[in-house]
């Protein structure tokens, strides 16, 4: 996919043959592509508006439904030097409007977490910061408020302590009480920031406590409860999950009394899709956003952004490489972004140029799906992602 150029009026030059168009490399503002014989102009704009920074995959709990049991990646944080690249990057992508500090590690546990936030907020730019909250002491979250962090996603996948310890090995009323204590600072220093959602992982094992996640996202003055299905890693997480091939609801069976995208007292509710369908769309790719891990490597989405294995909807192991579009220690954020090879990505996954693994009659004895690639479209393949479903959910 070359640069094509433009004359001084603006006009497209374009080469008279494929192979000549292959072989331009001076640039202008395009790149160009052809798909089944058309002729496409993917525009070269830094045009990124959500960027996710990953601090670190160390984490203080051990949950059983979290992709760290799973995978062979490094644990460890992002370096100050990672994190410098990033800022000075950032400068390129002036409709950048919101960071989240999140990842498959927890953010409080690196120690320049609130350096990391400040510098970010200096910049203006809206800050989100997802966490399980056991770290969230009062004189962090008091830090958190000045600093101006305007959304707080805490984890919490069961309302009884029985329920949360089996599913994250901690302390429940822990989280509580800082989620308290954050309220209670808030209040005192006359601001609704940070906003509190609550993310909460439906299992077979915790969903009849549904019912009972609206009252406690009440007391907790949550404005926003998001509940994803579980993206099974281990066997044992095979067994929970929720959705399958046809309607389903076990939302209602649990008691559950609204619908997904319902705003209610307290706020706003997302639930997630029960079972495959033909709709597919990348929330990643939608709302222009960047992953960037812990090393300074560049993914499109969280999916692609480690080395894991899990269970797909067809319930066969799956095994995901990661995959890197760059690095920030190598390059700018709006150079990668702009990539010849970052922008067909998008502009592939904006059409969901990719087949559908679960519905193809050779599903049975198709190599391809112990991987993630497709037997056509590029690859790495989005074909059978389940974040492209909604039926697992990020923040």
């Amino acid at each position: 996919m070359p640069k094509i150029l433009a004359d001084a009026d603006g006009n497209l030059i374009l080469p008279k043959s494929f192979m000549e168009r292959r072989q331009m490399r001076s640039c202008s503002e395009y790149w160009l592509d052809e798909r089944e014989g058309d002729l496409i102009l993917h525009p070269r704009v830094p045009n990124a508006r959500k960027l996710y920074i990953e601090p670190t995959t160390v984490c203080n709990l051990k949950c059983s439904t979290c992709i760290r049991n799973v995978w062979g990646d490094p644990i460890a944080s992002m370096t100050p030097e990672t994190f410098d690249k990033i800022l000075n990057s950032l400068d390129g992508l002036p409709e950048l409007k919101r960071v989240v500090f999140t990842g498959f590690g927890e953010p409080l546990t690196h120690p320049r977490i609130l350096d990391m936030i400040e510098a970010i907020r200096k910049r203006d730019l809206s800050v989100t910061m997802g966490s399980n909250g056991l770290l969230l002491t009062p004189k962090v979250a008091r830090e958190l408020v000045k600093l101006g962090v305007d959304r707080l996603v805490v984890s919490v996948d069961g309302v009884n302590p029985e329920t949360y310890d089996k599913v994250r090995g901690a302390e429940l009323n822990r989280v509580l009480d800082n989620l308290h204590h954050l309220n209670e600072i808030k209040e005192e220093m006359n601001t609704l920031m940070p906003a509190l959602g609550i993310e909460f992982v439906a299992l077979r094992s915790n969903y009849h406590e549904l019912e009972g996640l609206t009252g406690l996202a009440m007391q907790l003055k949550a404005s926003r409860v998001l509940v994803s299905n579980v993206l099974p890693y281990s066997e044992d997480m095979k067994s929970e999950i929720l959705y399958g091939y046809q309607p389903q609801d076990p939302f209602k069976s649990s008691g559950f009394p609204v619908q997904t995208g319902a705003f209610i007292a307290w706020g706003n509710l997302e639930l997630p899709r029960m079972h495959w369908g033909a709709e597919r769309r990348c929330r990643f790719v939608n709302d222009h956003s960047i992953v960037v891990g812990w090393d300074g490597g560049v993914a499109p989405c969280y999916a692609l952004s480690h080395n894991y294995s899990y269970y797909a909807i067809d319930g066969r192991k799956k095994e995901v490489a990661r995959y890197l579009l760059g690095n920030v220690n190598d390059a700018p954020l709006s150079e990668i972004w702009m990539s010849e090879e970052y922008t067909r990505f998008r502009s592939e996954v904006l059409i969901f140029h990719f087949p559908s693994c679960p519905d193809c009659d050779l599903r049975d004895t198709c190599e391809l799906r112990g991987l993630n690639e497709g037997c056509w479209g590029l690859n790495p393949s989005c074909a059978d992602c389940l974040w492209a479903q909604d039926i697992v959910i990020c923040p």
